[in-house]
């Protein structure tokens, strides 16, 4: 049986800002960020499974990057745990603001590594995670393939 891939496309805005960094990003500010995620597997040939004809349920898989990623980032403020502006992100907590503290810096480049290690565990066994592509901007955006690592 042939091997298929399936993509889904998701949106959410996030806040960052990357310490250290020699240019404006050093700042906080945010992007409204595009996620395709695409999963490669064989479809269901069981005449009388309900997914029959399926690599997986297009809501099977928004509901695994929803619960780990969507619902998780968007709309959220997301510092590297080393960073100085620790003290803006616990004031942004106690304000009721939702801040993530990851132990990277948060570049599309590591989120998408991230967000692909997230992805892969809640994965069904003969669903493989093929690639990832996290769009910052209109222009910019970092790919994740399995292929590569």
């Amino acid at each position: 049986m042939s091997k298929i891939r399936i993509t889904k496309q998701f949106n959410f805005e996030t806040g960052h800002a990357l310490y250290g960094y020699d240019g404006k990003c050093k700042n906080v500010h945010g992007h409204s960020y595009k996620l395709s995620v695409t999963v490669i597997g064989t479809p269901i040939t069981n005449s009388k499974h309900v997914k029959y004809g399926m690599v997986i349920d297009f809501g099977d898989l928004k509901h695994i990057v929803k619960e780990e990623i969507v619902d998780v980032f968007d709309h959220a403020t997301v510092f590297n745990q080393n960073t100085p502006h620790l003290e803006l992100a616990n004031e942004l907590k106690s304000r009721g603001h939702d801040v993530i503290l990851v132990d990277y810096q948060p570049t599309s480049e590591n989120m998408v590594i991230d967000f692909a290690e997230k992805i892969k565990r809640r994965l069904p066994e003969n669903i493989k995670l093929y690639s990832l592509k996290l769009q910052e901007t209109e222009t910019s955006f970092a790919e994740w393939y399995q292929s590569d690592n």
